[in-house]
């Protein structure tokens, strides 16, 4: 299937991410997502400037990707729950995205993750030019798509092999491997912030939690507390020794 052409439409100017609208009005559907997005964020944040030491990459969460002229202009994009584009500048002459246009920017996400809050089925919708799946395989070509569902405590990751997906499978921890960005994706079954879930999460290639911001300042708080009460128990023997620690 071939997509027309601007010039089949009498179309004389791209527009830009300023020009197009950044919403479609849509309410987010509902109060687990927004969490999720930030702690697939914060969490995935150090991996990012490792792979990229320029910071040229950016992430997306419930923005629109423009891969189509239309008429009403938002019917040509898709805005997945989160996604990330390696190689390109966080921000566009100094402005941040309003939306993220393929013919503005040419570099396809490399990672496209939706969050199901029905039975799936528009996340798997394989039909030419409005079926998610389809557009994501087809039309803007993602290398690695997911779909999320918290209701079953399951992810599905795609890979795109000569042009169509294909299911990645599982490795022995259960989790899935995104290779270009040397980690793993699976489901965690835990609290964050105060909501207990199983929750979309990344680990290292050696099997190893990504933790949040929140969770790395809890760990390095209870190092301290375990140095500090080491500290007070050798302390402690010392003057049973005849010896003042403070002295020393």
């Amino acid at each position: 299937m071939s997509l027309p052409q601007s010039s089949e439409l009498g179309i004389t100017h791209l527009p830009d991410h300023t020009e197009l609208p950044e919403s479609d009005g849509t309410f987010v559907k509902n109060f687990q997502e927004h969490p999720q997005s930030i702690l697939l964020t914060d969490s995935i944040t150090s991996v990012l400037q490792q792979l990229h030491p320029d910071h040229q990459y950016c992430i997306g969460q419930d923005s629109g990707i423009y891969w189509r002229l239309t008429e009403p202009p938002e019917r040509g994009a898709e805005a997945p729950d989160w996604f990330y584009v390696p190689n390109v500048p966080p921000m566009l002459n100094g402005k941040f995205r309003r939306s993220y246009v393929l013919w503005q920017e040419y570099v396809a996400p490399l990672l496209v993750l939706e969050f199901v809050s029905g039975d799936g089925f528009e996340e798997r919708d394989k039909t030419p030019l409005t079926g998610k799946f389809w557009v994501h395989e087809q039309a803007i070509r993602v290398p690695f798509y997911g779909i999320y569902e918290v209701n079953k405590a399951s992810v599905e990751v795609y890979h795109l092999v000569d042009g169509h997906y294909e299911l990645v499978p599982a490795n022995e921890r259960g989790h899935y491997s995104i290779l270009p960005m040397g980690v793993e994706l699976g489901i965690w079954q835990g609290q964050y912030n105060n909501i207990e879930a199983p929750w979309l999460r990344w680990w290292d290639t050696q099997g190893n939690l990504l933790l949040s911001s929140d969770e790395k300042s809890q760990q390095l708080a209870l190092q301290l507390q375990q140095e500090q009460q080491r500290a007070e128990r050798l302390a402690e023997r010392l003057r049973q020794l005849g010896i003042d620690p403070d002295q020393l």
